[in-house]
């Protein structure tokens, strides 16, 4: 995926022209052209030109007759071409998953027998949902209806929006079951939970000594928000992201120290810290005694 040139995360407010449900076409609001995220579901539809999509840490094909399922908080990225044709789909979480309270964050957490809606949104960075001629025309006849109930929102709209979605989303299911099925048996979401917090291990590596490693590159290159990283490293390690960079930066000094003749100065540049005073504090604050007696003597402590 490009390097993101933002780490925004989109609300329904900034995208939709409604806050629960927005559907429209590639000419009714310019397409973001440049990673990003948002804190809702997003459905597209490709009606012409081939493309690509890029999807948390994956590349999959985005052909003519392939639907997009992205699941709030994961980077993306669909380059759509000049005489490209879609369709798009904004849907809030209150809106789908009606009877699930639930902080987007927690997704990958419920059980898919509880919300088999949520499968195709799961599952995308693993499998490409390319319909056939005869689904892709009962596709566009629900989403031809959906533009038109959107449009009107009288009494029982809703009912009928969700009533259309669901059906979208129930034929994709069942056409593509036995894969979402065995992805389902396999924890595929957890693979993908545990190849973002991978991500986020090998970047804090290699930017340990750089003083600004932050949150926000580090879920940039984890293709995550950071919101979702914050929410990750603590239900899977305990630890806020400060505290994971501390960690690594004071176990980095303790093996500096003691099979180094490094200055302190220079560890604590090689350890992210301009400030060798300040290195001196953290490090003192973390082993209870200043780097230069921790160096005499190291197994003491």
């Amino acid at each position: 995926m490009p390097a993101p040139a933002t780490s925004v995360t989109y609300g329904m407010s900034q995208r939709s022209d409604r806050p629960d449900f927005y559907i429209r076409d590639q000419s009714e609001r310019p397409a973001l052209m440049q990673p990003h995220r948002h804190d809702y579901f997003q459905i597209q539809l490709n009606c012409g030109t081939d493309s690509v999509q890029h999807i948390g840490g994956a590349i999959r094909p985005f052909t003519y007759r392939t639907i997009a399922f992205i699941q709030p908080h994961r980077l993306h990225f669909i380059p759509h071409p000049d005489d490209g044709r879609s369709m798009v789909i904004n849907i809030s979480a209150p809106f789908l998953l009606r009877n699930t309270a639930m902080d987007t964050l927690d997704l990958d957490d419920i059980p898919l027998a509880d919300v088999p809606e949520l499968a195709p949104f799961r599952f995308q960075e693993y499998l490409d949902f390319v319909m056939s001629e005869e689904d892709f025309a009962e596709i566009t006849v629900l989403l031809e209806k959906m533009r038109q109930c959107d449009r009107q929102r009288e009494f029982g709209d809703e009912l009928r929006l969700r009533g259309y979605l669901l059906q979208l989303l129930g034929l994709v299911c069942h056409r593509y079951q036995q894969p979402l099925q065995e992805m389902a048996a396999r924890n595929a979401e957890k693979r993908g939970q545990q190849a973002a917090l991978n991500r986020t291990l090998r970047y804090i590596r290699r930017q340990l000594a750089d003083p600004q490693l932050n949150l926000t590159d580090a879920a940039a290159a984890a293709f995550i928000s950071p919101n979702y990283l914050t929410h990750l490293l603590r239900k899977t390690i305990g630890k806020t992201f400060s505290e994971l960079v501390l960690e690594r930066r004071m176990r980095l000094a303790r093996m500096k120290l003691t099979t180094s003749s490094d200055s302190i100065a220079e560890i604590a540049r090689q350890c992210g810290y301009t400030d060798d005073a300040y290195f001196s504090r953290r490090f003192r604050q973390a082993h209870g005694v200043p780097p230069g007696k921790f160096r005499q003597s190291p197994t003491d402590f």
